[in-house]
């Protein structure tokens, strides 16, 4: 009995002793393809960082450049404050030196920097905006600064006129009734005094930029930015 007690724990202590021997010849390795996988990861993201430096350089589209868009709403004095923005598309693409830097159809944003609804009688209504940033081939957004465009109202000194002269129909029949002839020259004489108030009572025509108006801009500073290729 004693020596098949004695058998059975030299058994079970070569089990462990081997146990052991397969666990700590396993460890190294574990930790050194562990060690490596971490290491190749690193290196990777090291070399795609690198790549995307090597392909994005600095440019610089110099002053003048022209900007052409093509613009997405109706804008007008009535409706559009100083200072609120738009969005517009590139009607051709924005080239320099053989590279695309912002495709056509690229969004461009703009700023309406004057809306004057006009004096009384003689003053138009102008409307005037800019661009102020540009989504570039490579995804970035771009601050630009250009000229700004101003467009006016039409004039309505045609419409002005008329307005006057109905003024003076209306007093003169109404003088004829009152007092023949000298009452309707009376007459015509007030209503054209009423119908001048009339117009210098209202505003001319606002202005307005209709949807799908092509604007001609030009940059007004240097802009530096990265391009990606």
């Amino acid at each position: 009995m004693r020596a098949r007690a004695l058998f059975t724990m030299s058994v079970a202590l070569s089990a462990a002793l081997f146990q052991a021997g397969c666990n700590s010849s396993h460890g190294p390795r574990q930790n050194a393809a562990g060690q490596e996988k971490a290491a190749g990861t690193r290196g990777e993201g090291s070399a795609a960082a690198v790549t995307a430096q090597r392909h994005s350089s600095l440019i610089t589209l110099p002053e003048g450049t022209p900007v052409v868009v093509r613009t997405t709403s109706v804008m007008s004095t009535k409706t559009h404050q100083a200072g609120q923005s738009f969005i517009a598309h590139l009607e051709q693409p924005l080239v320099l030196d053989g590279r695309e830097i912002a495709p056509k159809g690229a969004e461009a944003e703009g700023t309406i920097v004057e809306s004057d609804p006009g004096g009384r009688v003689r003053d138009r209504a102008t409307l005037a905006v800019t661009m102020t940033r540009l989504h570039l081939a490579g995804g970035g957004v771009a601050q630009i600064s250009t000229g700004a465009l101003t467009h006016e109202a039409n004039a309505t000194k045609a419409k002005d006129a008329a307005k006057i002269g109905i003024g003076s129909g209306v007093g003169a029949a109404i003088g004829a009734i009152a007092g023949g002839g000298k009452g309707a020259a009376i007459g015509a004489a007030a209503g054209a005094a009423a119908g001048t108030g009339v117009v210098l009572s209202t505003r001319g025509d606002p202005a307005v930029i209709p949807s799908e108006t092509v604007l001609h801009f030009a940059l007004r500073a240097p802009v530096t930015l990265v391009w990606s290729r």
